[in-house]
């Protein structure tokens, strides 16, 4: 009964979530098709494999945040992450039913996202070198990748929880989001492929068949964020006036504390538009 009515009153903000995701899904196909297929004149212009890995890194960051500041990436919070969902659970900032849901369309917007690009770009897409853009262990091993995947995860939540629950730092949220993806992209890639996300690494693996070391990619990631919320929590940083979202809109509801757009009484100052 509760998740029919979770699903019957929020089913708004779980289609954002699968959005957020595929539009990640969608510019990161076409970001290492340009840069890397064999199509593209890019690679034979910028032969450094390390300069078009930061191009890619830059654009991937631009999306995050686009995603982040958008309408709905304000009003869905813009987890887009299954790691990221399940740390606000542990933090008991939202609810069971929709932590489901939330995970749920995640893993179905991202796979349709890469879907939509093979079926766009076709053979550009799926063969190597991009092959459906799909994480898998680099050359120093699953160990190395292992341990990258929940460094970066440890490090992303921890830096996102310190800023959401700091007046001054708040509206920032995605923007150092979106820079630690441009990081992540153009330093750690090359250990692990840069997923950070169970959801993302799926949505490539589905389609195309290929699951090398699929379960790093699982664990890594929620090991490494709820390692991070434990930290926050051991730290004893405020958790009070933190929401499940990365950017909390005056313009946008929140069925995580209750928020409406008519009524600006119960939103904390801690939050911006």
């Amino acid at each position: 009964m509760k998740g029919w009515q979770s699903w019957r009153e929020h089913w708004p903000e779980y289609l954002m979530e699968a959005w957020g995701l595929g539009v990640f899904m969608i510019a990161a196909g076409v970001a290492v098709v340009i840069m890397e297929a064999p199509v593209s004149p890019l690679p034979r212009y910028l032969p450094d494999a390390d300069l078009r890995r930061a191009i890619i890194g830059v654009a991937m960051g631009l999306t995050a945040m686009g995603i982040i500041y958008s309408p709905w990436g304000k009003q869905s919070g813009a987890h887009i992450n299954p790691a990221v969902t399940l740390s606000f659970l542990r933090l008991g900032k939202i609810s069971a039913w929709d932590a489901l849901f939330y995970i749920l369309f995640q893993f179905i917007g991202g796979t349709l996202g890469v879907v939509l690009v093979a079926l766009v770009l076709g053979r550009e897409f799926t063969l190597p070198p991009v092959s459906w853009v799909v994480t898998v262990p680099g050359s120093d091993g699953i160990v190395t990748a292992f341990a990258a995947e929940t460094g970066i995860s440890f490090g992303l939540m921890l830096i996102l929880l310190f800023f959401i629950n700091r007046k001054a730092l708040a509206a920032y949220t995605g923007l150092v989001a979106g820079i630690l993806v441009a990081l992540y992209v153009t330093f750690e890639a090359p250990y692990s492929g840069f997923s950070m996300n169970p959801a993302r690494t799926v949505a490539s693996s589905l389609p195309s068949g290929i699951w090398t070391g699929w379960w790093l990619y699982l664990i890594a990631p929620v090991l490494g964020m709820l390692t991070a919320v434990e930290t926050y929590r051991l730290l004893k940083f405020s958790r009070e006036r933190m929401c499940a979202k990365l950017i909390h809109g005056r313009k946008q509801r929140c069925i995580h504390c209750g928020y409406q757009p008519h009524d600006h009484s119960n939103l904390t100052e801690n939050f911006h538009d």
